[in-house]
C-alpha cells in the first residue's frame, strides 16, 4: 500500500510538473512563417501573429529573435497577466531585437500597454509617431530596454497605470515637432501612484528628462533610483530645442496646485540646459537622498515655492557643483554640499568629465562604472551624510549619488556590497515626527506586506501590498496622513514564509 501511495505521489507530481509551465514562443522577422507552430526550429515571422497566440494562454513567454521588426501600427496586446503568471516579450538571450514604428502615422504610439502584468525585456523601440512606449495599465515591468528618436516622449505612464517598475532603461533623442512635450521619461498627466524607476538614463530629449506634469490625477507618489538625466534640452544634433530642457521636472500642473510625491535616491543630474532637479510649481512632497547636480543651465536644485499643507520638501546628503541652488527655506535640508559646514572642489572627485556616462551598459543592461563624479580617496565629503535608510559603507553615508570605492548596484535585485537575505531594518528616525522610512531587502521576489500596529494589535495602515523582486526596498510612514497619536508602534513585514516585527516611537 505504501508504494503504491508513493507511485501515485510520483505521478502527481511529473503531471503538475509537466502541466504547470508555461508556453514557450518564438518569432523571427528574418527567418520565420506565420504557418510555423512558434517552437525554437520553426519560430513565426510577425509579432501581431506571435503576440495573438501568446495571448491563447494565460501566461507565457515570447522570444523576440534579432532583426527588425517594421511595424505600421501600435503593439497593443489585449489580455492581462496576473500575479502568478506574467506574459513576457523577451529578447531572445544575447541578441537585440529592434522595433521600428516608422511607418505608422503621426500620433500614433508604439508599444502600448493598457493591460496589467507584462514584462517586456531587452528590446529597442524607435521611430514612432507618439511615445515610443504608453503604459495605462499596472504592475508591469520594462526592463533593459532601448527608446528612442520617437516624436514625443520615449516612455509615457497616464491613464491611471500604477504600480510598474521601469529598469535599467534608456530613452535618449526624443523630440516631438513642437520640441516641448517630449520627455525621456514621463509619469504624468493622469498617472497612478507606485511607479518606480531603477537604473534608468535618459539624454537629449527635446523637453525634460523626466517629467511628472500632472493634470488628471492627484498626490500620487513616485520613485527614482540611481536614475541618470543629462543633455536635455538639446537635440539629436546638439542644438538647443524650445523644450524646457530639465533633468528631473519633479511635477506640476496647470492649476499649480497638484501634488506629485517624488522620491529620488542616488540620482545624477548634469548639463541639462536649464535644471537639474526642479520643482515646477509641484505642491506634493520632494525626498532628494545621496543625488548629484553637475553643471546645469541655471541651478542645479531649484525648489523655491511653498508646498500644500502636509508635505515636506527634504534634500540630504546630496551634492551640488559648479553651479548654484534655490532651495524654500522651509525645506529639510542636511549634510548637503551648499550648507555652510561643506566645501566642494573639482578635486573632490576622480573626474569631472562626463563623457563616460554616454558609454554602453554592461553585459547585464546595468549602467556603466564612471570616475565622473566619484569622490576620491581623502575627500572631505567621504562619511560626512546622515542616515537616511541607503546602505553604505564606512562610518556614515557619504555624500553625493556614489558611495566612495563601490560599484553601482547592477540592478533593482541586486546590491553587491549588501548580502542579500530576508532583514527588515530599524526605522529611521526612531523616535519620528511627522515622517519615518522603513527599509528591508529581500532574498527572493517575493508578494511583500507592511502593516503598521498599534499596542492593541489593530492595524493602523497597510503600506505595502504587492509582489516586489529581490533586493532592498523602502516605503515611508507619514503620522499626517492618518491619526496617530504618540505612542509605541509596531511595524510587521511578511515576505512569503518569511516574518519579522520591530517597534518604534512617534513623538508629537
Amino acid at each position: 500500500m505504501k508504494h503504491t501511495i508513493n507511485l501515485f505521489l510520483f505521478i502527481l507530481l511529473l503531471y503538475l510538473n509537466l502541466y504547470s509551465q508555461t508556453p514557450i514562443y518564438y518569432v523571427d522577422p528574418i527567418s520565420g512563417n506565420d504557418n510555423n507552430s512558434g517552437t525554437l526550429d520553426k519560430p513565426f515571422l510577425t509579432l501581431t501573429k506571435a503576440v495573438a497566440v501568446l495571448t491563447s494562454n494565460a501566461s507565457g513567454t515570447l522570444y523576440l529573435r534579432t532583426g527588425t521588426y517594421n511595424l505600421s501600427a501600435n503593439l497593443r496586446p489585449n489580455k492581462n497577466g496576473s500575479v502568478a503568471g506574467y506574459f513576457n516579450l523577451w529578447a531572445y538571450p544575447g541578441e537585440k531585437p529592434v522595433l521600428d514604428f516608422s511607418t505608422e502615422p503621426f500620433g500614433a504610439r508604439g508599444l502600448y500597454l493598457s493591460v496589467n502584468y507584462w514584462h517586456v525585456k531587452g528590446l529597442e523601440i524607435k521611430n514612432s509617431g507618439d511615445n515610443g512606449v504608453y503604459i495605462s495599465g499596472s504592475y508591469n515591468i520594462i526592463e533593459n530596454c532601448t527608446i528612442h528618436d520617437n516624436q514625443d516622449t520615449g516612455l509615457q505612464i497616464d491613464g491611471g497605470g500604477h504600480d510598474n517598475k521601469i529598469i535599467n532603461c534608456d530613452s535618449y533623442y526624443n523630440a516631438d515637432p513642437g520640441q516641448g512635450n517630449a520627455d525621456g521619461f514621463s509619469p504624468k498627466l493622469g498617472v497612478g501612484t507606485g511607479n518606480y524607476f531603477f537604473g534608468c538614463r535618459a539624454w537629449q530629449n527635446s523637453d525634460d528628462g523626466w517629467d511628472g506634469y500632472l493634470r488628471t490625477t492627484n498626490d500620487v507618489t513616485t520613485t527614482l533610483e540611481y536614475c541618470w538625466s543629462f543633455k536635455n534640452g538639446y537635440l539629436k544634433d546638439g542644438s538647443a530645442s524650445q523644450g524646457n530642457g530639465n533633468g528631473f521636472k519633479m511635477g506640476g500642473s496647470d492649476n499649480k496646485d497638484l501634488m506629485h510625491n517624488v522620491i529620488l535616491k542616488n540620482c545624477l543630474s548634469f548639463d541639462n540646459r536649464v535644471k537639474g532637479f526642479d520643482q515646477n510649481n509641484n505642491r506634493g512632497s520632494m525626498t532628494l537622498y545621496n543625488c548629484t547636480a553637475f553643471r546645469d543651465g541655471t541651478y542645479n536644485f531649484s525648489i523655491p515655492s511653498n508646498l500644500n499643507a502636509g508635505k515636506i520638501a527634504s534634500i540630504k546628503n546630496s551634492v551640488s557643483f559648479m553651479q548654484t541652488i534655490n532651495i524654500l527655506f522651509s525645506a529639510d535640508q542636511q549634510n548637503n554640499t551648499w550648507l555652510p559646514q561643506f566645501t566642494v572642489a573639482s578635486s573632490d572627485f576622480i573626474s569631472i568629465d562626463p563623457s563616460a556616462a554616454y558609454g554602453p551598459r554592461k553585459a547585464d543592461g546595468s549602467l556603466p562604472e564612471i570616475p565622473f563624479m566619484h569622490l576620491v580617496s581623502g575627500s572631505k565629503l567621504i562619511d560626512a551624510g546622515v542616515y537616511v535608510g541607503i546602505p553604505f559603507t564606512g562610518n556614515a553615508p557619504d555624500l553625493g549619488a556614489f558611495e566612495y570605492n563601490t560599484q553601482i548596484p547592477t540592478d533593482v535585485r541586486n546590491n553587491n556590497e549588501i548580502p542579500i537575505s530576508f532583514v527588515l531594518f530599524q526605522n529611521y528616525p526612531n523616535p519620528f515626527n511627522p515622517e519615518t522610512i522603513i527599509s528591508w531587502q529581500l532574498e527572493e521576489s517575493s508578494h511583500v506586506t507592511l502593516r503598521i500596529f498599534d499596542m492593541l494589535g489593530r492595524i493602523i495602515v497597510t503600506l505595502v501590498d504587492e509582489y516586489q523582486l529581490q533586493g532592498i526596498h523602502s516605503s515611508t510612514l507619514s503620522s499626517q496622513h492618518f491619526f496617530m497619536p504618540s505612542g509605541v508602534y509596531f511595524y510587521k513585514l511578511t515576505a512569503g514564509n518569511y516574518s519579522a516585527t520591530k517597534k518604534m516611537v512617534l513623538i508629537r
